[in-house]
Order: structure tokens, then sequence, then C-alpha cells
């Protein structure tokens, strides 16, 4: 994921697989944070415990100097990973979409199922989209609401579905005014970038389910 690797949104029989945002900071000083997402901070100490999460999962890893050696942009890639967060719920919440707890729980089901375990489920976040085990909650959320939007907005299996759902992540990261720290890099909303960092699952969308592969 953070060498540049492609991702993957996982979501349920009944959803599209998705496979897994900066604008140069204003001239006001915004101390402490890594961004600002629709008037809302996301703290540098938030992107560094993320990081931190990740990291310990990784050293206590049978791979552990492999996994750590590819994810070198691990910081860019966490702040990423909550700004698009954000713009999802944006997106989501503009197409009228929702997701319910009980979707959520009945979608990691399904994943864990399909893994042949929590702790295997757990194991290919951590090495194919660099998620440590206490954020794989929010993660599996996100991914079932982006399969959610793509059946409401009618973004099928084609290049035609994919720009419509790209669209839509779009326009929302736009809405949003994004407005990142230049330490991380710099943001363009319409190509869904962060400086050089791009998480290829934005630009893939497949009906298929499997969980989380790499493309």
């Amino acid at each position: 994921m953070h060498r540049r690797r492609r991702t993957a949104i996982i979501v349920s029989a009944a959803l599209l697989v998705a496979a897994p945002l900066l604008a140069a900071c204003s001239n006001e000083a915004r101390p402490g944070a890594a961004a600002v997402v629709g008037g809302d901070r996301i703290e540098v100490s938030t992107v560094q415990a993320s990081v931190k999460d990740v990291r310990s999962a990784q050293e206590r890893a049978p791979e552990a100097e492999q996994l750590i050696k590819g994810t070198g942009q691990l910081g860019r890639a966490k702040l990423y990973e909550l700004i698009v967060a954000k713009v999802v719920e944006r997106a989501a919440h503009d197409a009228g979409v929702s997701i319910s707890r009980k979707e959520i729980q009945d979608g990691r089901a399904a994943f864990v199922q399909q893994a042949g375990g929590e702790e295997q489920l757990a194991a290919m976040y951590l090495q194919q989209r660099g998620v440590a085990p206490d954020q794989l909650n929010d993660v599996v959320r996100r991914d079932i609401l982006v399969g959610k939007l793509a059946t409401a907005i009618g973004a099928a299996n084609t290049p035609e579905g994919q720009q419509k759902i790209n669209k839509s992540f779009t326009v929302a990261a736009k809405k949003l005014d994004i407005d990142v720290n230049p330490r991380f890099g710099v943001w363009d909303s319409q190509k869904l970038e962060l400086g050089d960092y791009k998480a290829p699952w934005i630009t893939q969308v497949t009906k298929e389910q499997q969980p989380a592969p790499t493309a």
C-alpha cells in the first residue's frame, strides 16, 4: 500500500468492491494540524498515533522486516487514509447513503469467513493495506460504505461506472476545501492525490467479493 502498491476496498456480496487527499496550506498558520478537512482538524498527533499502531503491529508480525521496509511513506499514507475517510463520508452523505451497525457487523463477519478467521483477516489488512488491528473496524466501515455508495449512484463494473464514483469523490473533496500541512505534501482534489502518493483503490471498482486483494 505505502510503496504505491495497489490496495482494494472489500464489501459484502450485495455491494461493490472498490480496490484502497492536500492543497497547500493557506497563509494562516495551523500549528499541530496535519490537515484541515471540512473545517475539522486532523492533528499531527493523530497521524503519529496511527503510524505507531501500525508499526507496533508490524513489529509483532513474522515478516516484520519486510513489512516495515515496504511502508516507508507510512505517515503520508495514514494521513491520506484519514482524509479519504472524510471524503467518503461526505460523498455518501450527498448521495443520501448511510450505514447501520448491523451492516458493519454482517460485512465484517463475511470478511472474517472469507479470510479464514479474525487473525487471518487482521494479518491480511496489515500486510496488504498497512492497517493495524485496532484500525480494522473503521476501515471495514469505510469499505462497505464505498460499496453502498457505488450501488446507489449506479457505478457498475465498467469504466463509465468507475468514472462516476471517482467524480463523486472529487466533488466531495472539493466541497471539503482540504488544506494540508506542506510537511505531508500537496493535495490534488481532481486527481485525489496527496503529493506523489495515491491509493489506487480510489480508481478501481469490481463486483467480485474477496478479502483485501492486491492488484
